[in-house]
C-alpha cells in the first residue's frame, strides 16, 4: 500500500533538515517556500549551505538569522525591489561575520541541478563564454569536446541533502501538481536526497488523476507533503494569490538596518508558532489585497466519468 506522506511543517523540518546540511529552497520568483524557510529559522538550524537561484528575501532572512554558512546561488537581488543588505554586509564587510559564496549564472545553477537529477557528474553549457565568472569560481571549468569541437565550460552536479519547494497542491501520497512558472522545481527535487513540499491544498487523488499533466513531482520523489496555505507569501502562487509587491518594497529599509531586521525576525518568525499565526498577524485586509479571481483550472466534476 502506498505511504501517506502528509506531515506538519514543524515535523517535516525537524525530521529532514539538520545542521550542516546542503539545503535548496527553490521557486523562481513564483512559489518561493517562505513558510518553510521561517520554520528552519524557528528551529535554529546552523551551518547550512543554502542553494538558491536568485537568493532574494528568504536568503536575506536565513542569513540574518544565523542559519547559513555558505551560499551557492545566482543573481543576488530582492526581486525587482533592490539590494539584499544583510547579504551585502556579509560579503562586502564580513559584518557581523563573513559568508562563503559560490556564484553561478541562472543557467549554471539549473545545469547543476539537472546533472544531479540525471546522475551525471557535470553539465556542459556555452553561456560562460566571455564571462568573468569562470575566473572567480574555480568550480566552473572547461573540458575538451570528445567530438572535436572547441572546449566547453562545465559545472559540477549539485545534489542537496534536502530540497524544499512550494506548490499549488498535492495528494496525500505526495504527487505534487504545479502550474505557472515552474523554474527548476522538478530538477531540484530529483537532484536531492530528501524532498519537502509545502502546498496550498491537499486534494483527493481523483483531482490529481483528472489532470495528470500538472503532476510535476511524482510521489516517489517526495518525502513529506505539508498543507501550508499562504506558504509562499510574499511571493505568489498562480491561481491562489498575487505577489505582495508592497512587502518587497518594505524589505529594503528593513534589510538596510541590522537591528530593524533582527526585530522583524523576532516579531514575524520567532514569536509566531506557525504560518497560520503569520497570516493572522498580516491581517485579512492585506491578504485580500493580493487575492485573485476564481480559478477555473483543475476543478473536477465527480458526476461525470468517461
Amino acid at each position: 500500500m502506498s505511504e501517506v506522506k502528509v506531515r506538519g511543517l514543524e515535523e517535516a523540518v525537524a525530521e529532514h533538515v539538520e545542521d550542516g546540511m546542503t539545503v535548496a529552497l527553490e521557486g523562481f520568483g513564483h512559489l518561493i517556500p517562505f513558510a518553510a524557510g521561517h520554520e528552519i529559522i524557528r528551529q535554529g538550524r546552523r551551518d547550512l549551505t543554502l542553494c538558491r537561484m536568485t537568493p532574494d528575501i528568504i536568503a536575506d532572512q536565513l542569513i540574518a538569522a544565523g542559519c547559513v554558512r555558505k551560499l551557492v546561488a545566482s543573481f543576488f537581488a530582492s526581486g525587482s525591489a533592490g539590494s539584499l543588505h544583510e547579504l551585502r554586509r556579509r560579503i562586502e564587510r564580513a559584518d557581523p561575520e563573513p559568508l562563503e559564496v559560490e556564484e553561478y549564472s541562472h543557467y549554471g545553477m539549473y545545469g547543476r541541478y539537472q546533472a544531479a537529477a540525471a546522475g551525471l557528474p557535470f553539465f556542459p553549457l556555452k553561456s560562460y563564454a566571455g564571462s568573468d565568472l569562470p575566473a572567480l569560481n574555480p568550480q566552473i571549468r572547461k573540458v575538451a569536446d570528445p567530438y572535436g569541437g572547441p572546449d566547453v565550460h562545465v559545472v559540477p552536479a549539485l545534489s542537496p541533502d534536502v530540497t524544499v519547494v512550494h506548490a499549488q497542491r498535492a495528494d496525500r501520497l505526495g504527487n505534487v501538481q504545479v502550474w505557472g512558472i515552474v523554474g527548476a522545481l522538478q530538477e531540484v527535487a530529483y537532484a536531492a536526497k530528501k524532498v519537502i513540499v509545502t502546498v496550498e491544498e491537499i486534494v483527493d487523488d481523483e483531482v490529481v488523476r483528472a489532470d495528470p499533466n500538472r503532476t510535476l513531482i511524482p510521489a516517489h520523489a517526495v518525502d513529506a507533503v505539508v498543507h501550508c496555505p499562504g506558504g509562499a507569501h510574499p511571493s505568489y502562487v498562480q491561481g491562489y494569490y498575487d505577489r505582495d509587491n508592497a512587502f518587497y518594497r518594505e524589505w529594503t529599509p528593513i534589510s538596510r538596518d541590522p537591528q530593524l531586521l533582527r526585530s522583524w525576525l523576532q516579531e514575524w518568525v520567532h514569536d509566531l508558532p506557525d504560518r497560520a499565526a503569520y497570516l493572522d498577524r498580516l491581517g485579512e485586509e492585506r491578504w485580500q489585497g493580493n487575492s485573485v479571481g476564481e480559478r477555473l483550472s483543475g476543478q473536477v466534476d465527480y458526476g461525470r466519468r468517461s
